[in-house]
């Protein structure tokens, strides 16, 4: 997990409430991951891999956070929407494994699903600050923005200031 400072470090350079809000809430999706996966029996090989699974999943759900703020392409930042909803997703119906294992405290999992769909809102919320107009064509025709049409005039200031100081790690001597 990452320590405390870099958290805080990367929480101040979050560019939007929405993002704010969105990870602090995958944070609380960590917090009661871990909890869960602390009741997983330790010689279960099975749960402890789906454990394993479940702690990867719901760290994504912050560190693509991070990534999509640290950019200015609308592109980049439905990539990593994109990674954060399938890591949602498969968070969702671990829940179907660990029931299938016999995991004894599979009603656990009701809780986290309730903070899954409480974050799917501020996701929603979130993706709604994307600035299609700021975008690259993609070649692979995945990540284009509905409707745009590229031509070779199309460009991008990437020298503007707007995130000249950025830094995702921030100063960590605070």
């Amino acid at each position: 997990m990452l320590a405390w400072n870099k958290v805080m470090a990367i929480q101040r350079n979050l560019k939007s409430p929405e993002a704010q809000a969105l990870f602090n809430k995958g944070g609380e999706i960590i917090d009661l991951v871990h909890e869960i996966v602390a009741l997983i029996p330790e010689d279960d090989e099975m749960l402890q891999s789906i454990a394993e699974f479940m702690k990867a999943d719901s760290y994504i759900l912050q560190v693509k956070v991070s990534g999509a703020e640290a950019g200015r392409l609308w592109d980049i930042k439905m990539e990593c929407a994109a990674l954060i909803r399938q890591a949602g997703n498969s968070l969702y119906i671990h829940k179907h494994s660990l029931d299938a294992f016999d995991f004894e405290y599979v009603s656990y999992m009701d809780l986290l699903r309730t903070a899954l769909d409480e974050y799917k809102v501020l996701f929603i919320a979130w993706i709604a600050t994307f600035d299609p107009q700021k975008s690259i064509e993609d070649e692979w025709g995945l990540f284009n923005p509905p409707g745009r049409i590229f031509d070779d005039s199309d460009d991008i200031d990437f020298d503007d200031d707007e995130d000249e100081d950025f830094d995702i790690f921030g100063s960590f001597d605070d």
